[in-house]
């Protein structure tokens, strides 16, 4: 994959609530919609390959879009046989919304700035101070109360950015609290903010018995 993409000054955008995509993480994809199968056509394109995915929010019963976002080059895509597409989107860098580009694509494009993110095209980001004892401890607990499994192998072996993104794109949070481990500036406070979600739902945060 490229490491060195010359970001373009707009993009195509792909809302979806829930689905989290941070930098140098993957985000797997099941394109149906007959406005996003054009884009991803459209995309396969152009020499970067870039799609834009943000999350929504409603303000006053309308969908709006957040202001920060996570571009991704789509690197792995196959179709099946009814039309639809498989794809994986590899994340590039976050962004930030700027205004809408009117066209005539059925889907939505938009001017995007790029600065103050440059951190998300270096190296992965290392957490020189991460307990990872008392941190599985804390999530073990979390998936016994939420009736979760998971290869813990598999978890233990990933470096500290890969554990601590994939867990923030994976474990079922609230669109806003999505938005949050997205706009984190470091992975220390995405790390921070993953501890304290999990520790305010273990404390009924969602509304179940305190655990004991």
């Amino acid at each position: 994959m490229k490491s060195n993409i010359d970001l373009p000054d707009s993009i195509p955008v792909f809302p979806l609530p829930g689905a989290l995509l941070l930098p140098r993480s993957r985000l797997p994809l099941h394109i149906f919609e007959p406005r996003y199968l054009a884009m991803i056509e459209d995309v396969l394109k152009t020499p970067d390959r870039l799609i834009g995915m943000i999350q929504t929010s409603e303000q006053n019963g309308e969908e709006r879009m957040q202001a920060i976002g996570c571009a991704g080059r789509l690197t792995q895509f196959s179709e099946t046989e009814d039309g639809r597409y498989m794809l994986t989107l590899t994340g590039i860098s976050r962004y930030r919304i700027r205004k809408e580009v009117i066209g005539f694509t059925p889907y939505r494009r938009f001017a995007v700035n790029w600065s103050g993110f440059e951190q998300d095209k270096s190296a992965c980001e290392k957490n020189l101070n991460f307990d990872r004892k008392k941190f599985f401890g804390l999530l073990s607990r979390y998936f016994q109360s939420r009736g979760l499994s998971t290869d813990w192998d598999t978890l233990k072996d990933a470096d500290d950015e890969l554990l601590i993104n994939s867990l923030s794109m994976l474990l079922d949070f609230e669109t806003e609290d999505k938005q949050a481990l997205l706009e984190a500036p470091s992975l220390v406070t995405r790390l921070e903010t993953i501890v304290t979600l999990i520790e305010y739902s273990m404390r009924c945060g969602d509304g179940e018995d305190v655990l004991q």
